[in-house]
């Protein structure tokens, strides 16, 4: 599967538009790692464990994604994007979307 977030795969030609796909998550923060979170907070600095939470929603999501566009007769996905909202306190939703097609 060919993921890119442009509107065009360079060298290939898009026979077939299969339509707008999405794949999502929704991550909670753990209460160690919330209590580490706000101190750092406090401190300044990188959250590494946030990090590391986020970049693997953001996995699951374009896995989903892909999962969901091959299910489809997809072969690639153009316009690829990511979208994080907050749902609840202490809970994040990962959306990874785009449009399946399948190029030659």
């Amino acid at each position: 599967m060919i993921v890119v977030t442009t509107e065009q795969i360079p060298g290939k030609e898009i026979k077939d538009v299969i339509g707008v796909m999405s794949g999502g998550t929704v991550q909670s923060k753990n209460i160690g790692k919330d209590i580490g979170a706000g101190l750092k907070g406090l401190v300044g600095g990188e959250m590494k464990s946030y990090t590391a939470m986020m970049e693997e929603a953001r996995n699951i999501a374009l896995q989903r994604l892909i999962d969901k566009a091959s299910k489809s007769g997809a072969n690639a996905i153009v316009g690829m994007r990511f979208m994080t909202s907050s749902i609840i306190q202490g809970a994040s939703e990962v959306i990874a979307y785009g449009t399946a097609v399948v190029v030659e």
